[in-house]
């Protein structure tokens, strides 16, 4: 898999364990090794221009998903084909306040983020009740497997995280 992180904020992250987490996800849902996908972190400035421009929505938000070629997840018999999973627009100083709020740590949410962006550019949504109910599902399935394959507390996925009323990635592009 090609996974590249660009980081145009001024906020450090853990480059490498977003790494270590896209590639588990996109493993756990059966996409090609060779799919492409890209995750730039972004300020607050330009996350607004991004959001109005594309979801003529004002204020940064915290992820925003643009799918290139609208891949679907595979199976463990008939994976995706290779291809441009898109890219992944993520917002640290947003995610940092939801962090806090949440009372988890920012590199928590960045993860949980990164997972939701996934997500969405592989044509999950959350716009109905029973949308919601399948991709927040996934995303905790993700998340905590992930942990637990990454050595670290796969609990701290257990709180109730992204009604429709919070934050995180309404956005999609699609």
């Amino acid at each position: 898999m090609t996974i590249e992180i660009n980081n145009e904020s001024t906020i450090p992250v853990d480059e490498a364990a977003l790494l270590r987490l896209a590639a588990f996800a996109l493993d756990s849902l059966h996409v090609h090794r060779d799919a492409e996908l890209a995750i730039v972190l972004v300020d607050e400035g330009a996350m607004e221009q991004l959001h109005l421009q594309w979801m003529d929505e004002p204020g940064p938000t915290d992820v925003l998903s643009f799918p290139m070629d609208e891949l679907r997840p595979g199976t463990e018999d008939a994976i995706t084909p290779a291809g441009l999973l898109g890219d992944i627009v993520l917002c640290p100083q947003v995610a940092i306040v939801q962090a806090e709020a949440a009372g988890h740590s920012p590199l928590d949410e960045m993860l949980l983020l990164t997972t939701h962006g996934i997500l969405h550019l592989l044509g999950f949504d959350h716009a109905e009740p029973d949308e919601e109910k399948e991709m927040f599902g996934l995303q905790k399935e993700i998340l905590t497997a992930f942990a637990r394959s990454d050595g670290s507390d796969a609990e701290r996925w257990t709180f109730p995280r992204l009604t429709s009323e919070q934050s995180a990635s309404e956005q999609s592009t699609e």
